[in-house]
């Protein structure tokens, strides 16, 4: 299956297309049971593989060998991955997304940040000269195949994101993402400023972007939608409020019939889905 096609696809539809943010296989999981599209989140995955703040700690191998257990639960789901700058160098940057394609990727987006890097929607952040930047956009676009490309700058002087926004429409890029925009004005100036390309809009809870939905995206021109963290901050706030429910009780289980909660049998049928995904022809094994 050529999965940077299916994406790109998808990215033409009238609507506009989401992308929901995951952090681990299991939130994957849960993920895959309500929409046909995955992020796989920088921001989450330092958070869930390292207990980290998203400022540059991931390491590419541990993205990669991520993603191909993501491919192997989930053959059919669109997975746009997160790359950060590249891992720095344009060489590790190409090495990486040739990785990634093998390992049944269907896309990648590549910022212009210089380290130290930062989240999207935070403050402080450091981009490259464009044409550094340019250069090593074009030797990504030049290793993949079939891998949907996503060119993203975090340009916030308002010159430079229209500059820069307009040199991304001139590549070879799919997509053109310009993180952390601030109203739905600014998308609509960006809209046209890159003309015909494929634009993305990231929404994380918190952060510096207006809260829009799909219908309201579309009507803006927005093709692509990424929420980078609905599952990383609802699980926050769920365990930490089951957990201090449990001290409150004496460590007594809660009552397994309760509104929302989850006990063994349906965790264990959540997870045999990704097994039966696989085969076809193979029904989720009794609990």
């Amino acid at each position: 299956m050529q999965h940077g096609s299916a994406l790109r696809e998808a990215v033409r539809s009238p609507r506009t297309t989401p992308l929901i943010g995951i952090y681990d296989m299991y939130s994957a999981s849960i993920a895959a049971q309500h929409y046909d599209g995955m992020f796989v989140s920088g921001f989450g995955f330092a958070a869930s593989h390292y207990g980290l703040p998203d400022i540059g700690f991931i390491a590419w191998p541990d993205m990669v060998q991520f993603v191909e257990r993501l491919r192997l639960a989930f053959p059919a789901h669109h997975l746009l991955v997160d790359i950060d700058d590249g891992y720095v160098d344009p060489e590790v940057a190409c090495h990486v997304v040739q990785r990634l394609e093998r390992a049944g990727a269907s896309g990648v987006i590549l910022e212009d940040q210089k380290r130290p890097r930062r989240c999207g929607h935070a403050d402080g952040k450091l981009i490259l000269p464009l044409e550094e930047y340019l250069a090593k956009l074009d030797l990504v676009l030049s290793s993949r195949t079939d891998l949907v490309v996503v060119a993203r700058t975090d340009a916030t002087e308002e010159a430079e994101i229209v500059r820069r926004a307009a040199a991304l429409a001139e590549t070879d890029a799919d997509v053109v993402l310009v993180d952390g925009v601030r109203s739905v004005e600014w998308i609509e100036r960006i809209r046209s400023v890159v003309g015909g390309k494929p634009l993305l809009f990231n929404q994380i809870a918190g952060g510096k972007s207006p809260r829009l939905s799909l219908t309201e995206l579309t009507d803006l021109g927005v093709d692509v939608a990424i929420y980078s963290t609905p599952c990383l901050f609802a699980a926050h706030g769920a365990i930490d409020g089951a957990l201090a429910d449990l001290k409150t009780a004496d460590g007594r289980l809660p009552d397994t019939g309760q509104t929302g909660s989850v006990e063994l049998r349906g965790a264990t049928e959540l997870l045999e889905k990704n097994i039966s995904r696989r085969h076809a022809h193979r029904e989720p094994a009794p609990v």
